[in-house]
């Protein structure tokens, strides 16, 4: 297993696990005592255990957009729920911004998702009696906040996510998408500092699918908030995440950027998870540009360093001359040949990094 934290110590991490581990089981208990911390998934199952999360350490960092994934049965769901303890752990240690959440009192673990934690599932779970805006107003409601106060607050959700007009519209009156930025929109109306999202689009079309994302990727560049979302979708996760966590059976496999995973897979179940995934997707512009020498002759286009092949490979290709590679004060840092784009897209790149 590797997992790979975020190299700016400066940091303290948002959500801190310590060895966490999840067994179902009427033995569970007892196996747990007698396997010394060292979980066999195997041995656990002949005893009619099943294990969910298996010894997951990891850290989540501030603004971190942090996908959890893996097949079905993999664990991804009950370590999202542990953490929010939705599911109690079997055993390690869940600390929220800095609190053990497992030694929390029944009312500090209200008050804390309250007022800090979001959620959005893969169900809408929309009141069908209330429209778009009472379903949004709701949470804010029930936490005590006048009705008026509610009611704009909600509102200020609803133009956020684009459904302007809807307010008065019932469930029942909207796609599936709209439905799901209900979801969304009333998640956070509570302002919530932590974001959890399981498979939150994966009921939706591939349209309706690609729509969402890059609604959500507004969202969070103006919102900037803790997240770990959970998907089965690996061009899903290429898209959203700032680091992937590959699960099997209950492990986190390997924690780490997308392009690291790609590149470097940590064992060789993530090589075979990711062997299909095209290197363009996941390289940034950077990895590939050369040293800038003054005096070229260079294309009106420019692009960022931070951008990721596949993104603007087609703008490249089309132009004749060498592009500006800038960065985020748009000062050049190398240039691009339309050569450089085809030989990763076509050509044997393994001694590209990321």
């Amino acid at each position: 297993m590797s997992v790979q934290t975020k190299t700016s110590s400066a940091l303290e991490p948002v959500i801190r696990c310590e060895s966490v581990y999840k067994i179902f089981g009427d033995n569970a208990e007892k196996m747990m005592k007698e396997s010394g911390g060292v979980v066999d998934a195997e041995k656990f199952k002949e005893a009619g255990c099943i294990v969910g999360v298996n010894n997951a350490s990891f850290e989540v960092y501030p603004g971190e957009l942090l996908i959890i994934m893996g097949l079905s049965g993999s664990g991804k769901s009950t370590l999202l729920r542990c953490i929010s303890k939705l599911t109690t752990a079997s055993a390690g240690e869940i600390f929220v911004e800095g609190d053990d959440i497992l030694k929390m009192s029944n009312k500090q673990l209200i008050e804390l998702r309250r007022s800090k934690m979001g959620m959005v599932f893969q169900s809408f779970a929309l009141l069908p009696h209330k429209t778009v805006l009472e379903n949004i107003a709701f949470p804010l409601q029930v936490k005590g906040i006048s009705t008026s106060e509610s009611i704009k607050r909600a509102q200020e959700m609803i133009d956020l996510v684009s459904l302007t007009g809807r307010e008065n519209y019932f469930p029942r009156d909207l796609s599936g998408g709209q439905q799901q930025r209900v979801g969304i929109a009333r998640s956070l109306a509570i302002e919530p500092d932590i974001w959890f999202l399981d498979e939150p689009f994966s009921a939706l079309d591939p349209l309706i699918r690609r729509e969402m994302q890059d609604e959500f990727l507004r969202l969070q560049e103006s919102l900037n908030k803790t997240i770990l979302f959970v998907t089965h979708d690996f061009d899903e996760a290429l898209r959203l995440a700032d680091r992937i966590a590959i699960m099997k059976d209950g492990v986190i496999e390997q924690l780490d950027t997308p392009a690291n995973i790609v590149l470097h897979p940590a064992t060789e179940y993530v090589r075979k998870f990711t062997e299909q995934v095209p290197r363009e997707k996941v390289l940034k512009i950077k990895a590939i540009m050369e040293p800038f020498v003054p005096g070229e002759t260079l294309s009106e286009l420019e692009v960022s360093g931070e951008d990721i092949i596949a993104t603007v490979a087609e703008e490249v290709l089309n132009d004749d001359r060498p592009v500006a590679v800038v960065d985020e004060n748009d000062k050049v840092i190398g240039i691009l040949h339309r050569a450089n784009v085809v030989s990763t897209l076509f050509g044997d790149n393994a001694s590209v990094q990321p």
